[in-house]
């Protein structure tokens, strides 16, 4: 199995608080138009020395310098980022999409907020699922994406690989409801048959009696139901900002690919990549075994 597809062990709560920082303070930093090699720096001297923030921080600000992007660095530390983590990020960074950068962080510092909070299977399906709806993102790769994260067992990653296929054929509730102990409760009655062993129960009955109940209709209003009636998570949406104050910290990171990519093109025109540029003047890079305990 490859880098990208390895997933991790559930890291410990003291990690997401401080992912949580990270995104809060690169966040904070774009606001203010300052260059994204600083925000990193200044970031990295916050977080705790004793998560492996730090070191996974010194990677991707070696990719940066490299290509000016985030998302390859992560996919290399998928023992530490989700999948969903870093499909977030690379949405993120697409250049043909609509999906900005300040949103994918808001939602990164949420979904982080949840892991620290001790979240259930149900509730990250739930708003990684709404995530995916509300900002229109890819399906397939999302799936794909949340199907190697750690906290789904063999019952759901099965789930999201058959679904993956499925979105656009099947009502968004439907696959809900047919997997909430409400569907078994409803069967008995009427005296239909049951699933076997191997179609399990994912949902509770609350879950799947919302889901029938919202049968047929926008997906945006089952997800408004659940958070209502159940307390799930909330999707930050994308915010409302004057386009100029918008555009200005954008160009600004297209300006920092391209000086990138020219640096390298004009290194290798002169006779080759000097690798040790990217390392940290203080030592070596950060190694992948350095995340291992």
């Amino acid at each position: 199995m490859s880098d990208e597809a390895q997933s991790s062990p559930e890291l410990e709560a003291e990690e997401f608080v401080e992912q949580r920082h990270f995104f809060e303070g690169i966040q904070a930093g774009l606001a203010d138009n300052r260059p994204m090699q600083e925000i990193l720096k200044s970031v990295r001297d916050e977080i705790l020395v004793t998560t492996k923030l730090p070191m996974a921080i010194d990677f991707m600000a070696a990719e940066l310098r490299h290509s000016g992007q985030f998302h390859p660095a992560m996919k290399r530390l998928a023992h530490y980022f989700t999948g969903f983590q870093t499909f977030i990020v690379e949405s993120a960074e697409d250049d043909r999409g609509r999906f900005d950068f300040q949103t994918g962080l808001e939602i990164l510092k949420y979904e982080v907020k949840l892991r620290a909070d001790h979240a259930t299977p149900q509730s990250l399906f739930l708003y990684q699922f709404e995530t995916i709806c509300r900002h229109r993102l890819k399906y397939d790769n999302g799936f794909a994406a949340m199907a190697i994260d750690p906290m789904y067992d063999e019952n759901w990653r099965q789930f999201l690989e058959v679904n993956r296929r499925r979105i656009g054929l099947i009502d968004i509730a439907d696959m809900i409801y047919l997997r909430s102990e409400h569907y078994i409760t409803q069967q008995k009655r009427r005296g239909g048959k049951l699933p076997g062993d191997d179609y399990p129960t994912l949902f509770g009955e609350r879950e799947g009696r919302i889901a029938l109940a919202n049968r047929k209709r926008d997906p945006l209003l089952l997800f408004s139901a659940l958070q209502r009636q159940l307390g799930y998570p909330k999707v930050p949406s994308k915010k409302k900002m004057d386009e100029e104050l918008f555009l200005i910290p954008q160009m600004m990171r297209r300006m920092e690919r391209m000086e990138a990519r020219i640096k390298l093109l004009e290194d290798e025109n002169r006779g080759g990549i000097d690798l040790s540029k990217f390392y940290e003047k203080e030592g070596r890079p950060p190694k992948f075994g350095d995340f291992d305990d």
